[in-house]
């Protein structure tokens, strides 16, 4: 019996049963996190969810790729779209930021 772990819905693509996105599995997953590690960051999907959403990912690269790369672009577009925060408020998210990124360095 096959059995599906990735579905569309919305236009987007999502874990089959669940409201996590797919994007959100394959970002930690690019960025070298193991199925337990991201199952500790999504305790609602199983560990066979989430390998059956990286084999998806593996069996439908390009089409992924072509996926995030759009969500990538959306997100850039409502990024410059937004008000700016207050001054405060942007200085706290550029920290946050630039310690993210010293992190995944």
């Amino acid at each position: 019996m096959q059995r599906e772990y990735v579905e569309k819905r919305n236009g987007g693509y999502y874990v089959a049963e669940s409201r996590v996105s797919f994007a959100s599995i394959i970002y930690e997953y690019r960025d070298g996190a193991s199925a337990e590690a991201i199952r500790q960051n999504f305790p609602t999907l199983s560990l066979e969810q989430i390998h059956g959403a990286i084999a998806f990912y593996l069996g439908h690269q390009g089409e992924a790729e072509a996926y995030l790369r759009e969500l990538e672009r959306k997100w850039e577009a409502l990024e410059r779209s937004a008000k700016p925060a207050r001054a405060e408020l942007q200085q706290r998210l550029d920290e946050a930021r630039k310690r993210l990124l010293a992190r995944q360095a």
